[in-house]
């Protein structure tokens, strides 16, 4: 009877939903919509909105409603133009405009593009939850004038960067990264037969490139072809003028044995992960532990309460 009346006395407890936890099934050919998040510099170690810079915009922009730890990360994410549909692959595929009407640069924001590419910002992209990596193959043992056979045979190392590089610096001048090749791996859950197949989304990588406008051919459609060479002349930004240019894309998919549940093992092996301190005070003596979010991870740390009273 004492145990009747302890557990009448609780409070009533709602469960709730968090976004990412939950794993997110698609079909084929379903879309997955990839989104920004925001530009960040390790240089600077100030956040910017992924539209503070003249990307390729949709008519109607949407911003995900934060919570707590996106807040205090500077996240603002946004919906973006990118069509991604699950495994399906895409050449090449020019974002907005047209290779006959390009993009049209002011000097401000050509200035404004060429001091973020200095200021070695990086730009961070998610699918289904999963942020944007950039794949880095080093090869340690290389010696100078080793050709590409003599380099297959040779020991790499593969590590991973969050985000890509908005740009590069060169002779002193500035190039932009306006080319991305997505690479998204995918794990099938097995199911009955004569069931549809779900896919999870497992690992999304990108590799950046810049490629002149002019080396960028286009039909009616969109679809783009980018010169073969492994290394294309770049896209300039000159910040003392107007620049044209034209942001590209394409899509390739991978199966992947890495199941849903482990597909942030990849982040946990790199090298360049930023942790945000916050500073946070109040009068009050009572502790609080706050989640530390440290690119998607959340840690405790024990700090003061900040919530304001009203």
């Amino acid at each position: 009877m004492w145990a009747l009346l302890l557990v009448s006395t609780l409070p009533l407890v709602t469960p709730f939903y968090v976004p990412g936890v939950a794993p997110m099934n698609f079909h084929q050919n379903s879309p997955v919509e990839i989104k920004a998040v925001k530009l960040t510099s390790s240089r600077t170690q100030l956040p910017y909105e992924y539209y503070s810079l003249p990307f390729c915009k949709p008519d109607n922009i949407f911003y995900k409603a934060e919570n707590l730890g996106e807040v205090l990360r500077g996240d603002r994410i946004v919906n973006s133009l990118y069509t991604v549909l699950m495994n399906l692959d895409k050449n090449c595929e020019v974002l907005c405009k047209k290779p006959d009407d390009p993009i049209k640069l002011s000097v401000d924001e050509s200035k404004l593009l060429a001091e973020r590419i200095q200021e070695e910002y990086y730009v961070h992209l998610i699918a289904d939850n999963l942020p944007v990596a950039t794949r880095l193959e080093l090869y340690p043992n290389k010696e100078e004038g080793m050709d590409e056979e003599q380099r297959k045979d040779t020991l790499k190392d593969i590590q991973f960067e969050h985000g890509y590089r908005l740009g590069f610096t060169e002779n002193n001048k500035f190039y932009l990264h306006n080319h991305l090749s997505f690479i998204l791996y995918y794990h099938k859950e097995k199911l009955e037969e004569d069931v549809e197949h779900n896919y999870r989304v497992v690992r999304f990588e990108v590799m950046p490139k810049s490629v002149k406008l002019e080396d960028i051919k286009a039909d009616e459609r969109n679809t783009c072809t980018l010169p073969e060479t492994v290394a294309p002349v770049p896209q300039e930004i000159d910040p003392t003028k107007e620049n044209s240019i034209l942001f590209t894309y394409s899509v390739h998919w991978e199966e992947s044995e890495v199941k849903w549940a482990s597909r942030w093992d990849t982040y946990l092996t790199m090298s360049d992960v930023q942790i945000h301190w916050f500073s946070i005070s109040r009068s009050s003596d009572d502790n609080i532990l706050l989640p530390l979010h440290v690119h998607g991870f959340v840690r405790r740390i024990r700090c003061r309460k900040t919530l304001p009273h009203s």
